[in-house]
């Protein structure tokens, strides 16, 4: 990340900060490109990712891995940063809240966790909001250049699951599958992609438009919960590939089907460490046996952004290897 880009986001972040905060991160001189999330938590110490790896803030803003020397995060700063997160008006962010999460200009979702205020079965709003998880939002161009000649075929694409642990780069990688899918290039045409970001964390988008570049045939159902969104896209968008993350739910399988059985590819993630592991999960298990998914893409655990190996439908290797770009220290979900 060049010096420009990394002072933009630096005051990104910075801005919707409490003063002290911001204090913390001018003395750390903190490489923001490396940054990956914030986390506050009232009563504890002030805890950054950072380069894939956790460390606390001490007073003076030096990393240290020991929490008895580390900046205490009080309720007054956090009631500081959601002031200026809000814009001094977060009852306009209810519906938001509702979710669990804000998401900020520069497409950076602030996650949030307190006392939930509940009518009926239905979450109403949050109170006594304790507890922040910033998490940057970042893009890593052309990490997905290795295995995208895996995926296509002359009618599309095949229908692929990207498996991985937690942070270990498959939010990360399936934007830029749908960015480079959406463009196109000289030898390939873009196609028409519709994206179910439940989470906000694929677009980012902030005010309806996407903070991060999705491509420039990428259509959006932002906040949207996945099952409703596959079906409203089907309906509403005419898409040529459906792209949505973390799926896992017996319902989430069988809005997949439903956007597979109308002739739409499809590109998903879950969570997994292994082919034998997504075999195993009772909503996967039937899909792999009947061969649903022409590829799976498996990330290595415990190193972010590397592939170990493609499959196709029968579970066999047709590529095997850490040769992918890397995206450690970027933001990977």
């Amino acid at each position: 990340m060049d010096k420009v880009k990394q002072m933009g986001r630096k005051e990104e972040i910075c801005h919707i900060l409490a003063v002290r905060f911001r204090k913390l991160l001018d003395f750390s001189s903190i490489d923001f490109s490396k940054l990956q999330e914030i986390r506050l938590r009232v009563g504890a110490p002030f805890l950054i990712v950072y380069g894939g790896k956790e460390f606390f803030l001490d007073p003076a803003g030096r990393f240290t891995s020991e929490a008895d020397k580390a900046f205490v995060v009080g309720q007054r700063e956090i009631r500081e940063t959601l002031e200026y997160i809000s814009n001094y008006s977060m009852y306009a962010f209810d519906e938001e809240l509702r979710q669990g999460y804000l998401t900020v200009q520069g497409g950076h979702r602030v996650g949030v966790a307190g006392k939930m205020i509940w009518e009926g079965r239905q979450a109403k709003s949050m109170k006594n909001i304790s507890f922040l998880n910033i998490r940057l939002a970042h893009e890593v161009q052309g990490c997905a250049d290795d295995i995208l000649p895996y995926l296509v075929r002359e009618q599309g694409i095949y229908h692929t699951l990207l498996i991985s642990p937690p942070r270990c780069g498959k939010t990360t990688l399936l934007r830029d599958l749908i960015r480079q899918l959406s463009d196109g290039d000289s030898s390939r045409g873009g196609m028409t992609v519709g994206v179910v970001d439940e989470r906000s964390e694929l677009g980012a988008c902030y005010l309806g438009v996407p903070q991060n570049d999705v491509g420039c045939r990428t259509d959006i159902l932002d906040g949207c919960p996945k099952v409703e969104g596959m079906m409203m896209l089907v309906r509403s968008m005419a898409p040529q590939v459906i792209a949505v993350d973390e799926v896992g739910s017996g319902e989430d399988v069988r809005a997949m089907e439903y956007v597979m059985n109308c002739g739409i590819c499809l590109l998903a993630t879950a969570h997994g460490i292994s082919i034998d592991d997504i075999k195993n999960k009772p909503v996967f298990g039937r899909l792999v046996k009947e061969k649903i998914f022409g590829r799976y893409v498996l990330l290595q655990p415990g190193a972010v952004g590397k592939i170990q190996a493609i499959f196709d439908e029968r579970g066999s290797i047709l590529f095997s290897g850490t040769r992918g770009k890397e995206l450690q220290g970027r933001h990977a979900c």
